[in-house]
């Protein structure tokens, strides 16, 4: 698992996918900063964590499109297939080098912080119920991301694919608003990523809300498996 996740880190950097990811995190998250806390002297950081939510489910396809596809177009998962290699630390091994990418760039928030802790009081609790609620939305979607990758040698064809679902994560409050029926509108609120976020811009950990966050990432680890179990077998 470690000497896979390496070699994805060293891939991200090897090409501009790496830097773009990066580079595009970090230019949206200084400008909600500049915007939401300098101009208007506030040191209400969720301001940026709750608009860094909507960039993340968008920039997530460009982190998860090669991971698993690439492999599939160089034909080198036939090598990986065939060796007596564990699925699992294969599949983790990508899905932590994706994460740890994205934790660097989440990382800037901490300085966004720090600079606002050094004009005035900051309410703590609420920037760490951010900062792990974006960290858990950004895993998530590294898992979906991974697991739709896995399943085409195409990464423009994974890339469409899971902007796709994520942009169908992201309507779901907007479809919710519109459901008259109370059970239906309960359901689709409890699958809601923005709902289950919202704890988190507060600075309030509910438990139930991690847990929904680590079996999306569980479950579409497990799928994605599945899939290349299928394969080595198949």
């Amino acid at each position: 698992m470690l000497a896979i996740l390496k070699r994805e880190l060293k891939a991200y950097f090897a090409s501009p996918i790496g830097y773009i990811f990066l580079a595009v995190f970090c230019l949206f998250a200084g400008l909600f900063f500049f915007a939401g806390c300098i101009s208007n002297a506030s040191s209400d950081i969720s301001v940026v964590f709750s608009s860094m939510f909507t960039i993340t489910l968008f920039l997530m396809p460009i982190l998860t499109m090669r991971l698993l596809s690439e492999e599939r177009k160089q034909k080198t998962d036939q090598a990986l297939l065939t060796a007596p290699v564990n699925l699992f630390g294969l599949v983790m091994g990508k899905f932590l080098a994706a994460l740890l990418l994205f934790t660097i760039a989440l990382c800037v928030t901490i300085f966004m912080v720090l600079l606002l802790a050094a004009m005035g009081p900051i309410e703590w609790a609420k920037f760490f119920g951010n900062f792990l609620g974006l960290f858990l939305v950004g895993a998530s979607l590294i898992s979906i991301g991974l697991f739709i990758s896995s399943l085409t040698e195409n990464q423009v064809i994974a890339a469409v694919g899971s902007f796709a679902v994520m942009l169908a994560l992201y309507m779901l409050d907007a479809v919710s608003s519109l459901i008259n029926n109370s059970v239906v509108k309960t359901i689709v609120d409890s699958i809601s990523i923005s709902q289950r976020y919202s704890d988190f811009t507060m600075g309030v950990f509910n438990f139930a809300n991690a847990i929904f966050f680590l079996s999306i990432i569980s479950i579409f680890i497990f799928f994605t498996i599945r899939v290349f179990e299928k394969r080595r077998w198949g």
